[in-house]
């Protein structure tokens, strides 16, 4: 069981790694060319990415647990996949007609000036049109994953990752994506624009989905496949009962678009642009650390599942600890990592060397960080409950940690220590959560406690 445990986390570290990466490629090519403003622009719209990815998480990882649970009971479960796919696509249409229509306003809604604006309007129409992509790729993965595939849809990841970084650069520079035809027909190097240069990296990460979710089909066609694919009538019940299993993987995604929502208010009335750009720079490396958590908890929680629907739960205690070890083992790796290179990390995203954004993002990602500390041991917590069917104290640890807390500690903190109060308000939120969550599963298991102990003593 270690050996599955193993590859099943490390695999799937690897694809929500690869997920991760083509955000950072989008931040490094724009910082590249559009400085400050790029970021500044980038950090808005990463509250658009939370939320499409948090619904499209909820319900691909919420149906793809579901499964693994009835399939080890023995239940039917044909219909699993397409429900997931069906309720991703319904879910995607107002996205995609805010995409269509008012881009504009949804950048205004979330802080961008008349600049920003025009910086950014090109760039989030794409992602908006292609929300469908985005929420049904969260099926294709945790589907292969749930059913024994873990090594396709981390290929899949890595593969729809690789081709984000590549045509990035790709449709940005030598297509001059955005530009006027003239300039292509004459064979001139396009002129570089920030618009253009968003243009060409939205295209690129609005395509990166479908590598993903045509790599995993592989595992869909093959005799290895367990997955039906019967079509029956979209289900609220079905939706909901699934959902509950994908609460805390809704918050988990959702939390970085809260979180960069409340501290780009924040900062903006505390250090301006220029504060939001560093925000950027500590927002963008801290998808990295998330992604992998989430990978480990991800990796872990098919295996769980699979353990709890047998009724084995002495090696559910086991997948627990050994997942609670990783975690430790990375934290601690990740502090030493920031600690050692901070300014390095900066310079990647800190093209025009402003001295200002190295200040304010020096210390913000060293203290933000902190926050990983914890970070980690409540995702995997949380995931953990869910796996085995225990949604309660999920969808607790999941909202306290991905919006209570986290913005009630940054509102607190701003006021008491300004700047820097919001880079530890992680950590203080993290620290509540934890804290909660051992008080809830000591309750629960006291209240579990209880009736056995009043039958033995009959």
């Amino acid at each position: 069981m270690l050996k599955r445990f193993t590859r099943y986390v490390t695999q799937s570290v690897a694809g929500m790694i690869g997920i991760s990466v083509y955000v950072l490629a989008d931040t490094f090519f724009i910082s590249v060319y559009s400085g400050a403003d790029g970021l500044a622009v980038l950090n808005l719209i990463l509250p658009v990415y939370g939320l499409i990815y948090a619904i499209g998480a909820m319900i691909g990882i919420g149906s793809a647990t579901r499964y693994a649970i009835s399939r080890a009971k023995g239940k039917n479960t044909e219909h699993y996949f397409v429900q997931s796919v069906t309720w991703s696509i319904l879910a995607a249409v107002p996205f995609m007609l805010i995409g269509i229509f008012i881009p504009d306003k949804a950048l205004a809604l979330l802080g961008a000036d008349a600049g920003l604006i025009g910086l950014g309007r090109n760039y989030v129409r794409i992602i908006l049109i292609a929300t469908p992509f985005f929420m049904s790729n969260y099926t294709f993965t945790a589907f292969a994953r749930n059913d024994g595939a873990p090594s396709i849809a981390m290929i899949g990841s890595i593969s729809g990752s690789i081709f984000n970084i590549i045509f990035d650069y790709i449709f940005m520079f030598p297509v001059g994506l955005g530009f006027s035809g003239a300039g292509l027909a004459k064979g001139i190097w396009p002129i570089r624009t920030k618009t253009a240069n968003a243009l060409g990296a939205g295209l690129a990460t609005a395509i990166c989905p479908i590598v993903t979710m045509s790599v995993c089909t592989i595992h869909y066609r093959s005799s290895r496949n367990h997955v039906g694919f019967h079509w029956k009538k979209p289900s609220f019940r079905h939706l909901i009962s699934c959902c509950q299993l994908g609460v805390s993987a809704f918050v988990g995604e959702l939390s970085s678009g809260v979180i960069a929502i409340v501290f780009n208010f924040l900062i903006l009335g505390i250090a301006g642009n220029m504060g939001v750009a560093a925000y950027g720079v500590v927002a963008n490396l801290s998808i990295v650390a998330f992604a992998i958590f989430n990978g480990l908890a991800q990796g872990a929680q098919p295996l769980i599942s699979e353990s709890y629907g047998k009724g084995q739960p002495t090696q559910v205690r086991k997948l627990l600890k050994w997942s609670l070890f990783v975690c430790l083992a990375v934290e601690a790796l990740i502090q030493l990592i920031i600690w050692t290179s901070t300014d390095t990390l900066i310079s990647i995203f800190n093209s025009e060397n402003n001295v200002q954004l190295l200040n304010y993002a020096h210390t913000g990602l060293r203290l933000y960080f902190l926050g990983f500390i914890v970070a980690g041991i409540n995702i995997v917590l949380v995931a953990y409950f869910s796996a085995v069917d225990e949604p309660k104290i999920a969808i607790v640890g999941s909202f306290l940690r991905g919006i209570v807390a986290i913005v009630i500690c940054a509102v607190i903190l701003a006021k008491l220590f300004g700047l820097n109060g919001i880079w530890i308000s992680l950590l203080a939120a993290e620290t509540v959560t934890f804290l909660t969550i051992l008080f809830l599963a000591y309750k629960d298991r006291r209240k579990r406690i209880k009736p056995y102990c009043s039958l033995r003593s009959q």
